[in-house]
């Protein structure tokens, strides 16, 4: 490898950057806000560097990069890397760092005790935050202690953190994923309240008066048993939808986590029907149950690597299933953070109340002024229900 050169290349989080020298890779660049950015901030960490086609080994190392970021289980520890100017101590918190696996994490505590230097948790964390080689160097799998987050320096923060853990099929400390359960919002709430205070004092005094955000993601076994349960309760209240998709799980007793696409395709139309469902809802259910079948629903596992707007493209075209079902689904069962559901009446009605307006603002007059809200609007979304409930009460 001669000279010194970076390229930028596209990744399944963004267009990544790349930076080399004589004696290896110099450095890597998570996606910024705009691809000129990324590139500014590539020209500016190493100005000697000219953009220029990767020689062979930087094109191979890249590869892996790519393939690492669509989910493969891709070992990264044998790039080489130029670290000349990397101090002592972060160099072995980095050798540490490349030994953990995709789809593991360790806390700071841990890379401290694996370099010699326990107690020193709080520098390691720091060695990280300068880690000039992300993903080569996957600060994102290490963690703070009890599993949370802990800082990330690159665009999105948290979020970026969380979503490249969820490519990998993070398991922190052998517990529950951390896209299972209330730990799987992939965005850190603090950050994303600060943003919108100063984005919108309007917004910011409902968020005042309402307090903290509180919002609890639901749990699920699969993509395709949130979209069944959501079938089953669409146009009917709480109760009445809960005793029809008991009694539709109860035509599949070993069923213990809900009725799969096998066992909806191998039921009988009159066993659907007596639990209670609509011919509506019944084809619906087999629908989904067909393309599930197919592979045209996505995993957990795969989910967590689309955009929000391809999932809504992919599972919309499920019969019965509509934009508004997937923002739910993205926003209670996902925990993405950028979700503004306009057609929403309770958010249109918040948004009526908190902003003092005398009819509900149009679909695209709330799109247009939910602007202002990136990379939030699940959070703004959120307050905007309250706003109607506090209005209930």
């Amino acid at each position: 490898m001669t000279g010194h050169g970076f390229a930028l290349f596209d990744t399944a989080i963004g267009r990544c950057g790349i930076a080399w020298g004589a004696r290896g890779i110099v450095g890597v660049q998570l996606p910024e806000a705009k691809v000129s950015e990324t590139r500014g901030r590539l020209a500016r960490r190493f100005p000697e560097a000219r953009e220029t086609p990767p020689p062979r080994e930087v094109r191979r190392a890249l590869d892996d990069i790519v393939a690492l970021l669509r989910g493969e289980k891709k070992d990264l520890s044998g790039i080489a890397l130029d670290m000349e100017r990397v101090p002592p101590f972060h160099r072995l918190v980095y050798d540490a760092a490349r030994a953990i696996p995709a789809g593991a994490t360790l806390s700071y505590g841990e890379i401290a005790k694996r370099i010699g230097s326990p107690g020193s948790a709080r520098a390691v964390g720091q060695a990280l935050g300068k880690n000039p080689f992300a993903i080569i160097v996957p600060c994102h799998r290490v963690l703070a202690a009890g599993g949370k987050t802990g800082g990330f320096s690159a665009e999105g923060g948290a979020t970026t953190k969380l979503r490249m853990l969820a490519i990998e099929g993070a398991q922190p400390g052998g517990q529950a994923s951390l896209f299972d359960g209330r730990r799987a919002i992939g965005f850190e709430p603090r950050a994303a309240i600060k943003h919108l205070r100063a984005a919108d004092p309007k917004l910011g005094r409902l968020i005042d008066d309402v307090g903290p955000f509180a919002m609890e993601l639901k749990r699920t076994a699969s993509i395709f048993g949130a979209l069944s349960e959501a079938i089953v309760y669409q146009q009917l209240n709480g109760k009445a939808a809960a005793t029809i998709y008991g009694r539709v799980c109860a035509l599949f007793p070993r069923a213990t986590q809900g009725p799969t696409a096998e066992h909806i395709l191998r039921a009988k139309d009159v066993q659907l029907r007596g639990a209670g469902l609509s011919r509506a809802k019944t084809l619906a259910l087999q629908d989904l149950a067909r393309r599930a079948k197919a592979g045209e629903i996505p995993t957990l596992g795969e989910i967590h690597r689309l955009e929000d707007d391809e999932i809504v493209e992919r599972l919309t075209a499920v019969r019965g299933i509509g934009r508004w079902t997937v923002e739910m689904l993205l926003i209670f069962r996902l925990g993405r953070p950028d979700v503004l559901p306009t057609d929403d009446y309770g958010i249109r009605k918040g948004f009526a109340l908190a902003f003092k307006k005398r009819e509900l603002p149009a679909p695209k007059e709330l799109a247009r002024y939910g602007e202002r809200w990136r990379p939030y609007r699940t959070v703004a979304s959120w307050y905007l229900w309250r706003a109607l409930d506090r209005a209930a009460t």
